[in-house]
Formats: C-alpha cells, sequence, structure tokens
C-alpha cells in the first residue's frame, strides 16, 4: 500500500519552461493522415482547455486534465482495441479512438500536465496491482495510475482510470505499487532514488515517446 502524508496541491508553481510541448497544428495533421479530419474537434478541445488551463491552480490543472480523459476516452482492453495483448498507445491514437487502456489514460494525462508546466519531479506513472473488488479480495491485475506528490515526497494525489475522482493514496489501499517511473527516472517499490533509465528498461516507454515526438509532442531539454 502507498502510505505517505496528506498534502493539497499548491496553488501556483514555479514559472519555467514546460517540459513538454504540444504542437496542435502538427497533432492534427497527424491525426488526419490517420482518421482524416473527423477527430478535428477532440484536439480542438484539448487546446483551449489546456490554453486556459494554464492559468489555473495546480489542483485544478489535476482536475482539468483528469476530466478531459474521462469525458473523451472509453476504457476498452487493448486486446480488443489494438489486437494485442499490450500497448501503450500515444494520446493522439487514444483521442483517434477514443478508447483506450490504463496505460493510455495514464500517459494522456501526464503529458497534458507535463504541457502546463506541472514539474516532471512531481509526477510519476505508477505500476500497480489492483485488487479487484476490494482491498480483501485475492484477486488482482496489473494496473497503471499517474501520481502528483507535492512536494516530491509527500503522499501522492492519485489520478486513475477506474474513478473520475482524484484521491488520496491512503484512500486507495486496493493499490499495491510495483514500480513507478517518468521520463528521468525509474523507481522500485520506495526507494528514493532511481534504478535506471526508464527508456532503457522500458521499451513501451521508449516507443511511445518516439510515436509522440513523430505526430507532435516533444520533450524539451532541461
Amino acid at each position: 500500500m502507498i502510505t505517505l502524508s496528506v498534502l493539497t496541491p499548491a496553488a501556483t508553481i514555479a514559472n519555467k519552461q514546460a517540459l513538454v510541448d504540444i504542437n496542435f497544428d502538427t497533432l492534427m495533421q497527424s491525426a488526419a493522415s490517420l482518421t482524416g479530419d473527423a477527430h478535428t474537434p477532440v484536439l480542438r478541445e484539448m487546446e483551449i482547455l489546456l490554453d486556459k488551463a494554464h492559468e489555473l491552480s495546480v489542483g485544478e490543472r489535476l482536475q482539468a486534465a483528469n476530466h478531459f480523459f474521462h469525458r473523451n476516452v472509453t476504457y476498452v482492453e487493448d486486446i480488443d482495441n489494438w489486437d494485442k495483448s499490450d500497448y501503450w498507445a500515444t494520446p493522439l491514437e487514444t483521442l483517434t479512438r477514443g478508447k483506450g487502456d490504463c496505460e493510455d489514460y495514464a500517459i494522456g494525462k501526464y503529458v497534458s500536465l507535463l504541457h502546463l508546466g506541472i514539474p516532471n519531479e512531481r509526477l510519476r506513472l505508477i505500476y500497480v496491482r489492483a485488487k479487484i473488488g476490494g482491498v480483501s479480495s485475492p484477486i488482482s491485475r496489473p494496473h497503471m495510475v499517474l501520481a502528483y506528490y507535492d512536494p516530491p515526497q509527500s503522499e501522492p494525489l492519485i489520478l486513475d482510470s477506474l474513478t473520475r475522482d482524484i484521491h488520496p493514496a491512503s484512500e486507495r489501499p486496493d493499490l499495491l505499487p510495483v514500480f513507478s517511473f517518468n521520463s528521468d527516472g525509474l523507481w522500485v517499490g520506495n526507494q528514493r532514488s532511481s534504478a535506471a533509465s526508464p527508456t532503457q528498461r522500458l521499451s513501451r516507454w521508449r516507443d511511445v515517446i518516439e510515436r509522440m515526438n513523430i505526430e507532435g509532442i516533444t520533450w524539451n531539454k532541461d
């Protein structure tokens, strides 16, 4: 179980260049090459939302990104969506299909929040075992969530595809963390120092970043 102290998201964060830049003109051109112009409205909605969300508090930014993906994405397993047992989709792939699984929700929210200027060290994608049917259930399955830490060593807030609400980790005892990562590092269990490079150890993460770069979502250098 993830157990740390509860903190409320800070109202503001220091102004600095966002780690992720979303070029919506390029993104829409990429969408057109995949599906034509049918998905321009959802991408335009995302552009307007993220543009306005820059003026919001951190907590409101978390809510905006979280609600956007829950409004526009229906949960579907990879085998039904991609005819593959495990596929990590880019935000563009997820939004043009309008469906995705837990990794797709987490990646989409992560990228959106980085674009909004949330520091990378405050965000981690966490691979967990999710108890099915409650904490006492003997049944669990692999699952991924996005966590926000404020400050970085505090108890995280959990953004999850299984619920539209954001909860502190202490309210999610059904999630048993295995490892976590972001674009800078990979952590096993509750380790404080990174165990490896995420792009070297996680081929699916490396592949999805490469596809995002082609589609119009690029990582800036620190």
